[in-house]
């Protein structure tokens, strides 16, 4: 699967499931890669925003970060996430 930048939504050159420099940076808008919001563990609906029980809290999801479990998720980004939620709700409330 591709990576994607959670804030633009640019495609990456990187391969899910890897574990990256803190100083990555998206091509295009110049945002943090080694952030929460790229992590395969992230989940806003997990407590802490994070299935890893055992993960320090990290407050600043967008921030680069020292976490010893990152690693980069496949297609990540709050874009998708808006898109799936607005399907749900559409197949709920289908006729």
């Amino acid at each position: 699967m591709s990576v994607k930048c959670y804030n633009c939504q640019a495609s990456l050159s990187l391969a899910s499931n890897i574990d990256i420099s803190r100083n990555e940076e998206c091509e295009n808008c110049y945002s943090n890669l080694r952030c929460c919001k790229m992590c395969s563990f992230y989940d806003k609906t997990s407590y802490n925003e994070c299935r890893e029980p055992t993960a320090d809290r990290i407050v600043e999801k967008e921030k680069a970060n020292f976490c010893d479990f990152f690693k980069m998720g496949e297609s990540t980004g709050e874009k998708d996430a808006k898109v799936d939620i607005l399907a749900q709700a559409n197949a709920l409330f289908k006729k």
